[in-house]
């Protein structure tokens, strides 16, 4: 059955739109007559040397190419992207220096700040002189546990400034999981706050500061930013912001030091939910050209844009967000509960700000829904244009809403990738329409195709998302994996030279993409493999039902569905739900993806940066142990999992 088309450009806005402006550059450049989307992206593909080359010179990256696009080219792992080229991340992301604004920061308490292009760059040259005094140098770490702020970006703009790696995460973290990440990567400088706020409470982290601390021997300098504004006392190793600020040089502008392509910039973190975290290790040139490429064409950000991301600094989501200053836009941050004080307040943000791309998860729009929430009903939006949603699939329901009840003219664009590419397989385009339930396409450069189990492309049939070639903003490795074999074990050991993302996917009659969920918490009762993302779709159609989780239960030697269900406060799961529940999933899927049994909990144990874990509830059900539950928001949730009279029956 076809999707229905929800939203279509205009003539005028494929005119103006930059991936239109880049097609005819190609065509002019190569004597070509590209005249889609999708012969440009087959073009990508196949000359995709002459693409990446072109991502460098259309959007003028600062730094030398070098002679060399690529070597090893068809090799998955070992293809090294421009071998020879020198460039600096920070230098390209500041390279504007007005008085534009660059930066808004809306916080929970209904703070307001800014800074132009102009007071960045100055902030930045200022601790960057404090971090090269305490020594820090090419290829050093540091590590932020740090909300979404101005300082945050500030700092990490500084540490890439001097060549050195950055590495953040949220300050919601346990102590054992931020000794779990950055334990493994022996900082130099340690970027913290006093505190943060989140749903009207103040939140004290500086017992959690001090046990961290404790432990991080390599670590030479903290540095604490007085978020909360609870002053507290400091020993001798710690020093306030304000005052590095005011002790560096407040004439100094940022000095760059260029680095290799392939030269370490990010290190970032899997969930950690089955043992310690991998340390994903990207790329500086990689991650500039692939954002580049998903801003600037995919998202058609412009100078004029305002860009906004609910994220926090320990999701993908924050480094994808904070490289948008690259196309000179305005950046908006926010920090706290995107429900306090009322479910608008994101939109209230939006209309200050003048918000025009709006970055949030699928559980947002969700959550806004069952919270009878119609933002175009009590809002302008009259800036916005784009809606950008990830983190978990988005349900057609969810489409529908968007264009019901918040804006009808918008592309939402549903997009798809992770941390382990930093970036997106598959997402928005400009210049297509949006079909109801479907990511708009898969990403230019990147062969992303569907594999069957024997391993063949296909199309409108469900099988394993993978890319069959290589592509600039493949992680550097692993840290600490000095052989490779994890890496390797990671995305290559399923299909030779093949790149397998982990993603149960499918790819439509038009070339859009639908992503059913994480290939290693597919269901498999009777053989036939199910995608969570399937029942989760129908389950969030029923009013009493705010989420849900399905997992598979080994059961006289097959498996079959578990449900889980968390309803609104004071209802509980009786019969007539139960039977409501069945009869929807039965209607809208397959009797195969009935669950045989429902039950409700209280809560749903999920990451910190918000993934409810399928495979953490499948060990404790089937009385295994969670080997890091540090790396989960709430792990107390996991307890009401654990021996079921419902399961045992």
């Amino acid at each position: 059955m076809t999707a229905k088309m929800l939203w279509q450009p205009t003539a005028t806005q494929i005119a103006n739109a930059r991936m239109t402006d880049f097609m005819q550059h190609i065509n002019q450049k190569y004597k070509l007559d590209l005249g889609s989307y999708h012969q440009l992206h087959d073009w990508s593909v196949r000359e995709s040397a002459d693409f990446w080359q072109q991502i460098w010179d259309y959007f003028a990256v600062i730094g030398d190419a070098g002679a060399q696009v690529v070597e090893a080219q068809d090799k998955l792992p070992g293809a090294k992207w421009f071998p020879d080229a020198q460039l600096n991340f920070a230098e390209n992301l500041l390279r504007h220096h007005d008085d534009r604004t660059a930066l808004v920061f809306r916080g929970e308490d209904g703070s307001r700040q800014q800074l132009s292009y102009a007071e960045l760059n100055q902030q930045v040259a200022a601790i960057a002189s404090q971090l090269e005094q305490l020594g820090v140098a090419k290829g050093d770490r540091v590590a932020a546990m740090m909300p979404n702020c101005i300082e945050t970006i500030v700092a990490m703009l500084a540490t890439t400034s001097l060549g050195a790696v950055w590495s953040s995460c949220s300050p919601d973290f346990g102590v054992q999981g931020v000794l779990d990440r950055f334990g493994q990567i022996s900082p130099k400088a340690f970027i913290t706050v006093d505190g943060y706020f989140y749903n009207g409470k103040t939140l004290d982290i500086s017992e959690k500061t001090t046990a961290i601390r404790a432990q991080l021997n390599t670590v030479e300098q903290t540095v604490l930013v007085n978020f909360a504004r609870l002053n507290p006392q400091i020993d001798n190793n710690t020093v306030y912001w304000h005052d590095w600020l005011k002790q560096a040089d407040a004439a100094a502008t940022p000095s760059f030091v260029r680095m290799g392509f392939n030269d370490p910039l990010y290190i970032m973190f899997s969930s950690g939910t089955t043992g310690v975290p991998k340390c994903i290790v990207h790329g500086i040139g990689g991650t500039l050209l692939q954002h580049l490429k998903e801003h600037g064409l995919h998202t058609d950000l412009k100078r004029d844009d305002v860009l906004f991301y609910f994220t926090t600094c320990g999701w993908m989501m924050w480094n994808w967000l904070v490289s948008g200053l690259a196309q000179g836009a305005t950046l908006v941050l926010f920090d706290g509960s995107p429900f306090y004080p009322t479910p608008e307040v994101l939109w209230d943000i939006a209309d200050d700000e003048g918000i025009s791309v709006f970055g949030t998860s699928a559980k947002y729009l969700s959550a806004l829904e069952k919270a009878q929430c119609k933002p175009a009903q009590s809002h302008q939006l009259s800036a916005l244009r784009s809606i950008l949603t990830t983190g978990s699939v988005l349900a057609p329901e969810s489409f529908d809403y968007v264009y019901r009840d918040i804006k009808q003219d918008l592309c939402l664009s549903s997009i798809s990738g992770g941390t382990d590419i930093v970036s997106c397989f598959a997402l928005g385009c400009p210049i297509l329409p949006v079909y109801r339930g479907e990511l708009q396409c898969c990403g230019l450069g990147l062969d992303v195709q569907v594999f069957n189990d024997d391993g063949i492309a296909v199309q409108q049939q469900k099988g394993e998302l993978v890319c069959r070639n290589s592509f600039p903003c493949m992680p550097i490795g692993f840290w600490g994996d000095d052989d490779g074999q994890r890496y390797f074990n990671a995305y290559f050991a399923r299909f030779d030279n093949i790149w397998a993302h982990g993603d149960y996917a499918e790819i439509t009659a038009h070339d859009g993409v639908i992503i059913y969920g994480r290939s290693d918490a597919v269901l498999n009762p009777g053989g036939v493999r199910i995608g969570t993302a399937e029942i989760y779709r129908q389950v969030e159609k029923i009013d009493a039902v705010l989420e849900s989780i399905a997992v598979g239960q080994h059961w006289q030697d097959d498996e079959r569905v578990v449900l889980f269900v968390r309803l609104r406060d004071g209802l509980v799961l009786d019969a007539d739900l139960q039977q409501q529940i069945r009869q929807i999933i039965r209607q809208n899927a397959t009797p195969r993806h009935v669950p045989a049994v429902i039950a409700q909990v209280n809560d749903i144990p999920r990451t910190v940066s918000g993934k409810i874990v399928e495979l953490a509830v499948r060990q404790v059900i089937h009385g295994e142990t969670v080997k890091n539950t540090d790396a989960l928001a709430n792990p107390e949730a996991l307890k009401e999992f654990a021996n079921r009279a419902e399961l045992k029956d």
